[in-house]
């Protein structure tokens, strides 16, 4: 009876440990769908799975936030950009460089752990737009980024030792044009992540690993193979080398289990190659997370020519569409129009400019295809045009919050348009330069003192309740709060809170360097601290020849700011 007693027992201690560890599990995914409504964490790209980048916070308000200071800064000890989302979990800051991921006590800033990456030298030479990346996710006490060299590595939360690494692949290799520059969104156990690489000849996917061990589950090319739905509007291998990246991190929707994720412009920039549509380039698509399988897409530029990346993170909100709530993903394309897709099916419900746009007249309701002009004609042909906007868009990679309160977008656009010619093309072969290199264009300025604009923007309309002009454009994402604050950064360093119903600005910080980085607000102690990345780099400092951005000094850096108490 006595070691009945014991077997009795130890079945039951094992049955609670199992319950212990099924029942973490659980919490851990429930953590994940509930971020946007704990504001005391931080736990998803995008502040939550609709990627909405909106807090429910108030106590940093309009008639306070003059009194915001720094709690602390902590050095990156990294010359490239700093373009990290920061996740908070349990009063600790997690974060990514280029060549690092570091653990910061999020009360003191002081370091906690930094783990270093080292890349083999080839590997930089195929990031075409800035060496960087864009953060991690957190999951079941793991920190989970990509590499640069295509690998993915799960790190303790505690200590910041590898768990696990695993290799994208094959041919997921630099030398065939690939690196991973965007952080993985985790979905019921699976680490999504994407490739950057379009500019070098790739054929771009979008793969799922076990968050628990690393194991790959699946892949999604973004480029159809033969004989595959799609195969028709790629002529001869050109599918291949045919781009559609995928390097910036999608959005979920646990009710109809879909992620959302932009994919990228065709290769090469040349559309002289590529005769057709060239599906699913620069597309949005919602897939299953536990598969890829692909359930809808929806393409917003057809055989796209101006390098016109449609990889911004499709938003998702319910909005008022002809006076009924409907269930939405909105994105603002980098070819200058506004598209709200019906989130379950994909269906066109607006699509309006939100900028200089003269490529296209509008876009068509009924086919969802853009209304060509002449200057688009003319560009196919070879011929010498200027084209709004340019090859960085009327947004780019940055992102935008929506505000539910006020309805309202508030994105970083720019004002640039270029001259384009498109010269005889060349054959592409996997890892070599296919963006700049294969059409002739220069920046064109309306005005050199206006580069870019802040705007609050109606999703159904595309117009702006504001907009406030910058002599550089804003690479940093913005930040809603209900207190109706707009937080975003500026390429020469300064970190800043805006009216949201107005545009004025209310409070400015200068940091180190300029930024690109991604804000998050959140709480401790019933007390609300705003953290943000400093660190100038991306293509557009590196490329652009902006005079206003001369003197900014490089150098990685975080930021926390709170309230300074009287």
């Amino acid at each position: 009876m006595k070691f009945a007693g014991h077997i009795a027992s130890l079945v039951a201690a094992l049955a609670f440990a199992t319950g212990i560890c099924s029942s973490a599990y659980a919490q851990s995914t429930d953590d994940l769908k509930n971020d946007e409504k704990t504001p005391a964490d931080v736990l998803v790209y995008g502040m939550g799975y609709s990627g909405q980048r909106f807090s429910p916070l108030t106590q940093i308000n309009k008639d306070n936030v003059h009194r915001l200071v720094p709690v602390w800064g902590h050095a990156l000890t990294d010359n490239r950009g700093a373009e990290a989302f920061p996740l908070i979990k349990d009063g600790v800051v997690y974060t990514t460089v280029h060549n690092a991921t570091v653990a910061i006590d999020a009360l003191t800033g002081k370091q906690v752990w930094r783990t270093p990456h080292e890349y083999p030298p080839e590997t930089l030479r195929v990031v075409c737009c800035g060496v960087v990346n864009r953060g991690a996710a957190i999951y079941d006490g793991k920190i989970i980024r990509a590499l640069m060299d295509n690998h993915i590595v799960a790190l303790d939360a505690k200590t910041g030792k590898e768990v696990w690494k695993t290799k994208s692949p094959d041919p997921t290799t630099v030398e065939n044009g690939y690196a991973m520059t965007g952080a993985p969104l985790v979905v019921n156990g699976v680490a999504i992540v994407g490739v950057a690489g379009a500019e070098y000849s790739h054929r771009g996917f979008i793969e799922g690993y076990d968050a628990a061990t690393g194991k790959h589950l699946w892949r999604s090319y973004n480029i159809p193979g033969k004989g595959e739905p799609g195969s028709e509007t790629w002529k001869g291998d050109t599918n291949l080398v045919g781009g559609g990246s995928s390097w910036v991190t999608g959005t979920y929707d646990p009710e109809l289990d879909l992620v959302y994720w932009g994919t990228g412009n065709p290769s090469p920039w040349n559309p002289r190659t590529r005769p057709g549509d060239n599906l699913w380039t620069n597309s949005v698509v919602a897939f299953r997370p536990k598969t890829g399988e692909r359930v809808w897409a929806f393409q917003t530029t057809p055989a796209d020519p101006f390098d016109y990346d449609g990889v911004h993170t499709p938003v998702r909100a319910t909005l008022n569409v002809e006076g009924q709530p409907r269930k939405a993903v909105i994105q603002a394309n980098r070819g200058g129009f506004l598209y709200v897709l019906d989130a379950k099916d994909g269906t066109l419900l607006a699509a309006n400019a939100f900028g200089k746009v003269n490529w296209a007249d509008g876009v068509d309701m009924k086919t969802g295809r853009p209304k060509w002009t002449q200057v688009y004609h003319d560009a196919v042909a070879g011929k010498n045009v200027t084209v709004w906007p340019s090859v960085s868009g009327v947004t780019n990679w940055q992102h935008m919050s929506f505000n539910p309160g006020t309805g309202l977008l508030y994105i970083n656009t720019l004002h640039i348009g270029m001259t384009y010619e498109a010269p005889e093309p060349v054959a592409m072969t996997p890892g070599k330069p296919s963006g700049p290199g294969s059409v002739k264009r220069t920046t064109v300025l309306d005005d050199p003192n206006v580069r870019g604009f802040l705007k609050a923007v109606d999703p159904m309309t595309g117009k702006s309740k504001w907009e406030v002009p910058t002599k550089s454009p804003n690479w940093s994402s913005t930040l809603s709060t209900a207190s109706n604050l707009v937080f975003t950064g500026v390429m020469t360093g300064e970190f800043q809170a805006i009216d949201a119903d107005t545009g004025k600005l209310l409070w400015s910080f200068q940091t180190p360097s300029g930024i690109l980085g991604q804000p998050v607000t959140w709480e401790r102690d019933g007390k609300q601290y705003v953290t943000v990345m400093s660190g100038i780099g991306g293509v557009y400092a590196l490329r652009a020849g902006d005079p206003n951005l001369a003197n900014v000094p490089a150098g990685a850096s975080i930021w926390t700011f709170a309230l300074f108490d009287k």
